[in-house]
């Protein structure tokens, strides 16, 4: 008999109704005599007959199909993953069938003591363990579904007048759907799931085709391509539109699967260009902890979420520069997920807060169990940004959460012209921090470049404006920025 999991209720929210995740007939059978009316039931699909559904549904259960069937071998990573970050706002029973409890006690299992002065942390183990599980799960699902169109997924790009870049992904399923800003907690974790299994199509051919003339490449074994793209004749600034295809995959129309990718080229107006952390940096995420990070932005969606306070008016100000127009270029660095591309684009569209390519990371699904490390990922990108605008300089904005501070700072070293400023928003009061910044700062300061500490974006607005790199009444609209998001978000 399936023993479901329980996740007390927070006593500081409103009582509501048990909700049941039911993963298998067994569950399904146990959860029809269990359940009282008002609570909800999330089936995975094919579990119960119209009949069945239609019995649950006069008895006063509200019965929710999951879009796709979500691996029982998981149940418990289900459960500790909100567990962990308090996403379910009631009562939430998670069924966990005996195989899936006998799994991750095998995959759990401590190795012999001669083999112990070399393995890596338990903590360590048992995210491999949890994220060779999902591995394995998702492929079994990924056999199941091979019928699923392909589809080309493209991130934005950029480039100069002389090449541009291009990267994107292959998955083996249609895009998710659109979340708005009534969608659940349930709904954005299956939103979140679906985005962190998406099937990866390794070995597929993709064409590029732009101003006549074609390039191709083969995915690598995540569903990742990349094309740089030289042009016949130097580009103007703006964005600039990248034809791709699968020459080898047909859509529903017989013809060859096909996108459009844009690259921006940054306006020859610009002065500057801006390089920019998000996590805990635009928005909140406990970055320094991937499951956590995962499970904060399911918690809430594109439209739930808040940026720090006076982040919208501050970027569109370093945009627009001192003069007002210079369109200054945004780029985005962070240590999320390429899975969320999509949200984080949502996210700085419908916060008001300037487009720009953002650069992600490659994780597997074993990576978002585990801490990592980031500081690699962060360098070589900017490192690549910085290659493809050697006459640009750079105001690079993070925070004192994690590594930001050190990242920059090793920027500075090796390309000392490079760097205009760098704000890192005061994230970490503890004192040791605060004293390893203060010699970062002096470090920095040697080449002519400043590191400031910033409290918030109206502080790092005012000293922006006070060395002309924003209008000086843009001020006005950066504090009344951070008054607007006072009222929506907490203190700090």
């Amino acid at each position: 008999m399936p023993e479901p999991g329980h996740l007390p209720i927070p006593m500081t929210e409103p009582r509501i109704e048990t909700a049941y995740l039911i993963l298998s007939p067994a569950g399904l059978a146990e959860v029809a005599a269990r359940a009282a009316p008002g609570a909800t039931v999330y089936l995975n699909p094919g579990l119960a007959s119209d009949s069945e559904l239609a019995r649950l549904r006069q008895a006063g259960v509200q019965v929710q199909l999951l879009p796709r069937a979500l691996p029982a071998a998981l149940s418990g990573e289900f459960e500790r993953a909100l567990q962990a970050a308090g996403i379910a706002p009631h009562r939430l029973w998670i069924e966990h069938p005996p195989a899936a409890r006998e799994a991750v006690a095998v995959a759990a299992a401590p190795r012999r003591l001669d083999e112990a002065a070399q393995a890596p942390a338990l903590h360590d183990r048992l995210a491999d363990a949890a994220g060779q599980f999902a591995t394995r799960a998702l492929r079994r699902l990924r056999r199941l579904g091979s019928d699923h169109p392909l589809l080309v997924l493209p991130y934005l790009g950029f480039g100069n007048a002389n090449k541009l870049w291009i990267k994107g992904r292959v998955l083996d399923e249609a895009s998710f759907r659109e979340q708005t800003g009534q969608d659940s907690s349930w709904s954005n974790l299956v939103a979140l799931y679906r985005r962190l299994e998406s099937d990866e199509v390794a070995g597929a051919r993709v064409t590029a085709h732009f101003d006549g003339r074609s390039w191709e490449t083969v995915t690598d074994s995540g569903g990742y391509f990349e094309f740089e793209i030289l042009p016949s004749s130097p580009l103007a600034g703006g964005a600039h539109r990248v034809d791709l295809e699968l020459p080898d995959s047909l859509g529903a129309d017989g013809q060859p699967v096909r996108a459009s990718a844009e690259a921006f080229v940054p306006a020859a107006s610009a002065r500057f260009g801006i390089i920019s952390d998000i996590d805990d940096t635009v928005l909140w995420t406990n970055v320094t902890n991937k499951l956590n990070m995962a499970l904060m932005l399911a918690r809430t969606n594109a439209h739930t979420r808040k940026p720090f306070k006076g982040v919208a008016a501050f970027y569109r100000a370093l945009r627009d520069g001192a003069s007002g127009n210079e369109d200054n270029p945004l780029f985005y660095v962070s240590s999320s997920p390429w899975h969320l591309f999509g949200f984080l684009v949502d996210f700085l569209r419908l916060q008001g807060i300037p487009v720009g390519p953002l650069l992600l990371r490659e994780l597997g699904m074993r990576d978002v169990f585990k801490l990592t490390k980031h500081g690699n990922h962060k360098l070589e990108k900017i490192e690549l940004i910085l290659r493809f605008y050697p006459g640009m300089q750079f105001v690079l904005i993070g925070d004192s959460g994690e590594k930001d501070p050190e990242i920059y700072a090793e920027i500075v070293r090796r390309h000392p012209q490079a760097v205009r400023m760098i704000y890192i928003r005061n994230v970490n009061p503890d004192p040791v921090r605060i004293e390893a910044l203060d010699r970062l700062i002096e470090e920095v300061s040697t080449t002519g470049t400043q590191l400031i500490l910033a409290p918030d974006s109206v502080f790092a607005a005012s000293h922006a404006a006070a060395e002309g790199l924003i209008k000086v009444d843009r001020l006005a609209g950066v504090r009344s920025d951070k008054k607007e998001d006072d009222k929506l978000l907490p203190s700090g």
